[in-house]
């Protein structure tokens, strides 16, 4: 038998004001306009010919008919999202995409993939490689490996390997500027910088060195580029010792410090907390921190990997 039903937006607009008594918080959380959010609720109290709000000039209060409304409402989405998430599971098996650095997935993750394919034949891996962070709601990544301090708000961050970090810089910078007697003495130097600008402050801390000031310089979201600026001559970098093994060899770039480890400066795991309990990001999740445990003291890593949740 057909059921009359009201639009699901307009139950989505009314549930999520319900919830926060505020049309402007809904919108943002709906990613709609408040005057979108006001039209759909107005056109679902036209569809159940009654009101259900207290329109004040502070607020909002519900009526005794979205009193009565609101939790039947709420429990359909919520054993919406609890089926969903059923079929999620049992259908969670086939492509793995993941999303991750250049370096790291030729320099650490395609050496390994064999041992994956052995141990989880089921699963087809998809490597995708980008520097950028994932925007989980838009792409069709289930899990991505980024470098850097592993906080990235609203998702789960595992530490896998911390790399030897080393600082470079061009021959004609070091011809300009000499090689540095001493860490300290690059505090004065032109830097380049990661996305994130913390690796060079890492780097001074780890020295026991204070420096004053935000970091200036040109910064990358690419370690290929920041290279490629550094070989250029724009400034010192901090790049993977294993990154930079060739250019220090054939003289194309000048090591002006000893090679250190920065623990919380790493690759880390990254994913939606919605993915944690999905069988293949369990078995991938599960088994690159395993291989990186299993790595300890061959340069990519200093300890075992730790869980941050954020």
């Amino acid at each position: 038998m057909n059921q009359k039903l009201p639009p699901l937006n307009a139950l989505r607009a009314f549930e999520a004001t319900a919830r926060h008594l505020s049309v402007k918080i809904a919108a943002e959380e709906l990613c709609v306009t408040p005057g979108a959010v006001s039209q759909m609720i107005k056109a679902l109290e036209l569809n159940l010919g009654a009101r259900l709000f207290h329109r004040m000039h502070r607020g909002l209060s519900l009526t005794e008919a979205g009193q009565n409304y609101l939790p039947p409402v709420r429990n359909a989405f919520r054993q919406i999202a609890e089926a969903t998430r059923r079929i999620e599971t049992v259908t969670d098996t086939g492509l793995l995409t993941v999303s991750i650095t250049p370096f790291f997935a030729a320099a650490w993750l395609v050496p390994r993939l064999n041992a994956f394919q052995a141990a989880y034949p089921d699963i087809d891996l998809q490597i995708v490689t980008s520097n950028a962070l994932v925007d989980f709601s838009r792409e069709t990544v289930d899990i991505a490996v980024r470098h850097g301090l592993g906080r990235y708000p609203g998702l789960c961050s595992d530490r896998v390997v911390a790399v030897e970090i080393v600082p470079v810089a061009a021959p004609a910078l070091t011809a300009q500027l000499g090689i540095p007697g001493s860490p300290a003495e690059l505090t004065h130097w032109p830097h380049v910088h990661d996305t994130e600008r913390k690796g060079w402050h890492l780097w001074f801390a780890a020295q026991e060195i204070a420096v004053i000031g935000s970091p200036r310089g040109p910064s990358f979201d690419d370690s290929g580029l920041l290279l490629k600026a550094v070989l250029a001559g724009q400034g010192a970098g901090l790049l993977p010792a294993a990154m930079v093994a060739s250019e220090l060899a054939e003289g194309r770039l000048v090591k002006l410090a000893d090679v250190l480890m920065l623990e919380d400066f790493a690759y880390y795991l990254v994913y939606p907390e919605r993915f944690r309990d999905r069988p293949k990001i369990t078995a991938f999740r599960q088994w690159i921190l395993n291989e990186a445990g299993a790595d300890q003291g061959d340069g990519m890593v200093d300890e075992t990997a730790v869980r941050h949740r954020l």
